[in-house]
């Protein structure tokens, strides 16, 4: 890995009218910039015709959670609370979420100078009463209980707001609940949207699957660590956020047999694919029990000659997770990828176009070097729409 990196490198001017606020009606009606050398416009139903057959798309099934709460003080004060990180009674997302109570989070609060440690803070709805107590005003963690035998999950329903990311400025709405979703969301967690696959529908996917292309699936439990701003010069000073994953042993072993072209729908998934790997590295290396965790410049500290081949390192982790008897591998990440980083698993990429200075921009910045800037060029100069609500991309390096 480099010693340096500026941030410089990965800045662009985005204006703020073309900051996608809201989505189109329709999820395939958007449009899509495809790449391959070349840059081509196309709407994202085009898709179909664009990936070929034999192809693996691997999608990132989480679900968002509603995990903005607002709380009053008798004073009539307004509290925000975003949950952001589990700690108690497990720093796994799922089991916190079907806990019956009560939990501890660390949050973002608003307004927080108006909270007084201990102070609870209480929410009538309906027939559930939920409380909100301060327990570490330096790293905003926050304890919640609720009348009931509801999971925090049901809660989280009935309580919860959807969480819009900070540039899409206006309050949620009720149709966000189900637009701010993927139709193949089903493992409640995330509190941001894998929102390359928002432009999918079920009429797509089964087009895609007649095709002869195939759909495999992973859960990476995108955290609010995806909109933190790298504040350094030097990129590689910056703390990469970390990240849970869960996946299924059927995936793995689709990503081992598969001759055709492997396409990550969204930057999550492809972190998660390129996460699993290296973790066949460190079975490799440090033998069977080593857990699945990536530090955040692992790939870059092993000579490529001494690197097992895809196809071992994948039996690698079959063999662990057989070993371990679950049909799943549960894992964190905090990988970083900038240019400089080698690609094992990802041939192509579909996803949004993100934020100047962003970690996304130098994860694509790695993936296709410098003509990142021409596609950004081409869709700012042809009413591309940006961000979580907006256009996609389909890349893939040239040649």
């Amino acid at each position: 890995m480099k010693n340096q990196l500026s941030l410089n490198d990965f800045s662009y001017e985005l204006p703020d009218e073309r900051i996608a606020h809201f989505p189109l009606k329709e999820r395939n009606n958007s449009k899509m910039l495809f790449y391959d050398g070349q840059v081509t416009d196309y709407f994202f139903r085009d898709l179909v015709d664009l990936v070929p057959s034999g192809s693996l798309l691997v999608f990132n099934d989480t679900r968002v959670i509603p995990a903005r709460l607002i709380l009053y003080k008798n004073s009539g004060a307004r509290i925000e609370i975003f949950l952001t990180e589990p700690v108690f009674p497990s720093a796994d997302v799922q089991l916190t979420m079907a806990s019956s109570g009560p939990v501890q989070w660390k949050c973002m609060i608003g307004n927080l100078k108006k909270w007084k440690d201990g102070q609870v803070l209480q929410a009538q709805l309906g027939d559930l009463t939920l409380e909100a107590r301060l327990i570490d005003r330096q790293n905003q963690r926050v304890e919640l209980s609720w009348s009931g035998e509801n999971t925090l999950a049901s809660v989280l329903d009935i309580a919860g707001r959807t969480p819009l990311p900070p540039y899409i400025r206006r309050k949620d709405e009720p149709s966000d609940k189900e637009r701010y979703q993927t139709v193949y969301s089903c493992n409640p967690g995330a509190v941001a949207a894998p929102t390359a696959g928002l432009h999918f529908t079920d009429d797509m996917l089964q087009k895609l699957k007649k095709k002869g292309v195939e759909c495999a699936y992973v859960t990476l439990h995108v955290s609010a660590g995806t909109f933190q701003p790298v504040k350094h010069s030097n990129v590689l000073e910056h703390e990469m956020h970390n990240e849970q994953l869960i996946v299924p042993v059927e995936t793995i072993k689709m990503v081992a047999k598969t001759k055709g072209p492997i396409i990550p729908v969204g930057t999550t998934s492809l972190r998660t694919l390129e996460s699993l790997y290296w973790y066949g590295v460190r079975l490799h290396m440090e033998g069977a029990n080593t857990p699945f965790f990536i530090p955040k410049t692992y790939p870059y500290n092993h000579p490529e000659h001494l690197l097992p081949p895809v196809k071992q390192a994948m039996k690698n982790i079959e063999d662990q997770v057989k070993q371990s008897g679950t049909d799943f591998l549960t894992g964190s990440t905090e990988i970083f990828i900038t240019p400089g980083y080698k690609f094992k698993l990802t041939d192509a990429l579909i996803t949004n176009f993100h934020m100047p200075k962003s970690t996304l921009i130098m994860l694509i910045a790695a993936f296709i070097g410098q003509d990142w800037r021409k596609i950004y060029t081409h869709a700012l100069e042809h009413d591309y729409r940006f961000l979580s609500y907006g256009d996609s991309s389909f890349i893939r390096p040239k040649g």
